[in-house]
């Protein structure tokens, strides 16, 4: 092999300091390297982990900001329904109230029209008796007591208000 230009015992040092070589490579170099590859592999992972966490996470908080909004939204409408009954109720009330209040005053109205008519045929009446007094004086050409006519009237109109009830 020396004609090939090969000399066997160097041959064989440069194979024992490959070797060498690649043990220390191996044990220096290679397996530090292989941990940090690993290391930064798994913090990859984690990282990309955490994001599929906060991914999810993220999908649960929509899921429960819509639901809390729909909520919201639903006692919102019940609120305002609420409230509308309230205004028709208070609408009702009120024309309750109106309706009562009217009732009244026409009543009071009936009452003073009644005590009107009343004090208008108590002076009737009284015209009338004076009147009839003295148709009564010059029937007979004489004038008799106002007082004791006054009574004979009345008794004639009682007697005769009797009858017609």
């Amino acid at each position: 092999m020396e004609k090939l230009g090969i000399n066997i015992p160097v041959l064989l040092a440069q194979l024992v300091n490959f070797t060498i070589l690649l043990i220390l490579l191996y044990l220096f170099a290679y397996k530090p390297l292989l941990r940090t590859l690993d290391n930064r592999s798994a913090r990859i992972k984690e990282s990309m982990d955490m994001a599929q966490k906060i991914k999810e996470q993220a999908a649960r908080t929509e899921v429960e900001v819509k639901a809390q909004l729909d909520a919201a939204r639903q006692e919102g409408q019940a609120m305002i329904a609420q409230a509308s009954q309230v205004g028709e109720r208070v609408k009702e009330e009120a024309k309750q109230g109106a309706r009562q209040e009217a009732q009244a005053v026409m009543v009071r109205a009936k009452a003073e029209m009644d005590r009107e008519r009343e004090k208008v045929v108590d002076e009737l009446r009284k015209e009338f008796a004076d009147i009839a007094i003295l148709a009564a004086g010059k029937v007979i050409k004489e004038s008799l007591d106002k007082k004791v006519h006054e009574r004979l009237i009345q008794e004639v109109l009682e007697q005769s208000s009797l009858k017609k009830k």
